[in-house]
Formats: C-alpha cells, structure tokens, sequence
C-alpha cells in the first residue's frame, strides 16, 4: 500500500465568508489505487445562511463534511486544500486545535443517530459529557442544560427520557437527541448529514421545521448532505451539486431548481418526485452508474452517462470542464455552450419537471 503523502496546504488569505473551503482534495490510499474521493471542491457559506450538497452515493457530500470537523484518520486520508473557518485554517491546523472547535464551534448532525449514540450510556449522560468538555460546569448543572435541550428538541418529558438509552427512543426521537447533542455548545456551524433517512415523512417534516427553527434562534451556517432534493427544496438557501468528487454546479437554490444548467442536475431533477403530477407519470433515471473513484473516466467524469456528450466539436471524453460563471453567483462545470444549455433546458427539461 501507498503511504500518504503529508498534507499541503496553499497559499492565500483568509476569505471573508465564515466558512470557505478552497481547493479540497481527501484521497485514500488503497491495494487497489488511490480513492479520489473529493477531488478540488470549492464553496462558501455565511452564518445564518443554508447550503445544501446533493449528489448521489458515492459522490463525496459525507466525506467532505467529516474533512471539515477534521474526522479523517489523517494516517489513513491525503487532505490537502485549505479549510477556513472563521478566520483558522483548519488543513493545516494540529489535531488538538481542530478537536478543540468540534463540538463547539463545529458540530454534525450524523446520518444514523443509532449508530452514533453510545448504546452503553444514556442520552443524557452522552449530552453532559458533550457540553462538559467545553465548559467549566457540574454535573448538575450539566444534567439541567441537557433536559433543557431536550424539551427544545421536542422530547416529550425530557426530565425522565434524559434518563433512557438510546434504544429505548424511535427513531424520530433519536435524531431529535442527536440534534439536542449536536447543538449543545451553540455551534456556529452545524453540519447535517442526511438527517431526516428513514424517517416517515411526518417526522421528516417535524425535523426540518426544527432545523430551520434552531438555525433562526442560533444564527449558524448549516450544511444539509442529502440525496433528497425536497429537503433541498424547504431548507437551503444555496445548493452545491456534487458528481464523482467534483462539483459540478453551485449557485442560489432558486435559481439551480429554476434554471439549472449541468445535464446531471437536470437528471436529479426529473428524478423527483412531485405531487402536482399524475401518479401514473413515469419517473426519469439517470441512466448508468457513478463512476469508479480509483479510475474515473477521462475528461468530463459525467460524460459516460450524459446523453449530450456525442454532439460535434465538444471535448467531454479529452477535457475536465472548469467550473465558470453561468449567470449572477451561478457556476457550472459543463463543456456545452451555455446558449445550448439554455435551449435545451427550456425545450427538453423544463416541461417535464
């Protein structure tokens, strides 16, 4: 097996956004090549503001999200790319400094709270010790905080249920908890991955209107992972799209669900659902797989399974398109001119959506 490289970090200054991430690049080594499995992401994010990064499995969205809490075996992972949080370079920072931010000025929301809960301990005893570390407090004092947050999650008699186990929550109930865990120590910047899996939608619909509630009350920059374009839909202010490890297109939610410009996006979009339509129309898939993350194709890592890719005179298969302005604060990664994405949305995509 390969050793890892050391970590690079580029030059440049500290941005003004509260969150910037330049450049990211995490791969992993293994006996059977090098995983690129985010491959030169670049995003920003403000406080109070809601990002939301789609993409299918295996695209990067949760492994960029650990990259940021600095949650990569940095034995095991190549992270190279700067990382800014409000003014700190976290890529190049030491273990101790980014461990010091996670959990109070950082903090994630994981995709199955089961999994993440310590079945050993009670939820109450795994949100004391969350908000201890970082502050000077008893354990009572502690206890008083946690049943607090749990009655503002929503957790029907948080003075006994502070008391349970893990298992002895649902599953809605569970993802509250972590949420309550999560939000502890007020973090300015909350990360959500997949937060509302395997929920019915009722709970789904409660545990979004509970975000969106926090983040208000809270002011913090919230990143929502998700494969779910609704959730994008009722939360984010912005959405990142990505494929293969890249990004390819970003820009104000509206205008990415109105107007989106990457033959990718326009798959992810007839793939959805929608209640105004006949329940017998048909869905649209995205024909194809994701690509191999060890030996993604030349050129455009899309082209493969974009149905644009054989028009005359453009280079998907040669050349990796560069992620350029398309309109006011949009990008898009794509080697068709822009007046024939635009003509294609309107004519093809737009009426089925």
């Amino acid at each position: 097996m390969t050793a890892p490289a050391e970590l690079t970090v580029a030059p440049g200054a500290p941005p003004e956004a509260y969150l910037e991430v330049r450049d990211l690049r995490i791969h992993f080594p293994t006996d059977d090549g090098l995983v690129r499995s985010v491959d030169g992401l670049s995003f920003q994010l403000d406080r109070g503001r809601t990002l939301g990064i789609v993409g299918e499995s295996g695209s990067g969205k949760s492994v960029t999200s650990l990259g940021i809490l600095g949650l990569h075996n940095r034995r095991n992972a190549r992270v190279s790319g700067q990382i800014w949080l409000d003014g700190q370079e976290l890529v190049g920072a030491s273990p101790e400094t980014v461990r010091r931010l996670r959990g109070k000025t950082m903090a994630m929301i994981f995709q199955d709270p089961l999994s993440a809960l310590n079945p050993y301990y009670t939820v109450g005893d795994q949100i004391i010790e969350a908000y201890r570390i970082h502050h000077q407090v008893s354990k009572p004092a502690a206890r008083r905080h946690a049943i607090d947050l749990l009655d503002r999650v929503g957790i029907p008699q948080p003075a006994r249920r502070v008391d349970d186990y893990p298992h002895q929550f649902s599953g809605g109930m569970r993802q509250r908890a972590m949420i309550a865990m999560s939000l502890s120590c007020d973090p300015e910047l909350l990360i959500a991955d997949e937060p509302t899996t395997a929920l019915d939608v009722t709970v789904q619909a409660q545990i979004l209107d509970l975000m969106r509630d926090l983040q208000e009350e809270f002011n913090s920059a919230l990143i929502l992972i998700t494969h779910d374009l609704g959730v994008v839909a009722e939360l984010a202010d912005d959405v990142l799209v990505m494929y293969g490890g890249r990004c390819v297109e970003q820009g104000a939610a509206e205008t990415v669900f109105n107007a989106a410009q990457h033959p990718y996006t326009w798959g992810l979009l007839g793939s959805m659902p929608r209640l105004d339509r006949d329940v017998r129309t048909r869905l649209l898939p995205i024909q194809g797989t994701p690509p191999s993350l060890i030996t993604p194709p030349p050129g455009c890592v899309f082209h493969p399974r974009c149905p644009y890719a054989e028009r005359d005179g453009i280079p998907c298969r040669t050349e990796v398109p560069e992620l350029v302005p398309a309109e006011s604060g949009h990008q898009v990664a794509c080697h068709l001119p822009p007046a024939q994405r635009r003509e294609i949305f309107t004519a093809e995509i737009a009426p089925k959506l």
